[in-house]
């Protein structure tokens, strides 16, 4: 893959490429702020990003802001948030398209390097690769929304369902049979009104993307 990076510390920028070269990756290009991503975008084209949420100028939500207009001006351009933070009104924007090849992780929450690459690989193959607690907060939902007429074990499938998870991991997850898991998975899509047709990362963007459009 080529990987562009935006990250406006030196020490993990470095970190980051060489562990996507040991991975057997090409980082095209490191940038620090979001003005510098975007045009590294549309210039390198590139396979996979890896953005940071908060950087210069403020360290409030510029990087964020520069994956969704990168994703403006190149299309599905497959984008990995790996922050400190949950933005999560920037992030239910930023998979709101429906266009997939989105992913938003927590720094503190990567612990296995295998985890990390394998995570870039589904973002990079149009896949969803979603942190629990960015999934909590986007789940955080006003007063009679429907998501508030999921069952616990529901809310579980779909949480599941957010962080990219198919049916078998589910099951394995959850401890129970695939067939309850595609029950499971019909009654969310009856509950929120959704078509149940799409499959994988598309089944998992349209739940989000419903959810954004409800949100408070």
């Amino acid at each position: 893959m080529r990987a562009v990076i935006a990250e406006d510390s030196v020490l993990l920028a470095e970190g980051l490429t060489l562990l996507l070269n040991r991975a057997g990756h090409e980082v095209v290009a490191t940038v620090a702020d979001g003005d510098a991503f975007v045009a590294a975008a549309v210039e390198h084209r590139p396979d996979i990003t890896i953005v940071d949420v908060r950087m210069p100028p403020a360290f409030r939500d510029e990087g964020i802001k520069a994956a969704i207009e990168a994703r403006r001006k190149v299309p599905a351009l497959p984008v990995l948030v790996l922050s400190q933070y949950v933005e999560t009104t920037y992030a239910s924007e930023l998979i709101a398209d429906g266009a997939g090849a989105v992913g938003y992780l927590l720094k503190d929450r990567v612990g296995q390097v295998t985890d990390f690459v394998e995570a870039l690989t589904r973002v990079a193959n149009g896949g969803t690769v979603m942190d629990p607690e960015v999934v909590a907060q986007l789940l955080t939902r006003r007063a009679n929304d429907p998501v508030d007429s999921l069952s616990r074990r529901e809310r579980e499938v779909l949480d599941l369902m957010a962080q990219g998870q198919d049916n078998a991991a589910i099951c394995e997850r959850l401890f129970i049979t695939e067939s309850s898991v595609q029950k499971h998975i019909g009654n969310i899509f009856t509950k929120l009104d959704l078509p149940s047709r799409e499959s994988g990362h598309r089944r998992v963007l349209a739940v989000l993307a419903y959810l954004n459009r409800h949100r408070a």
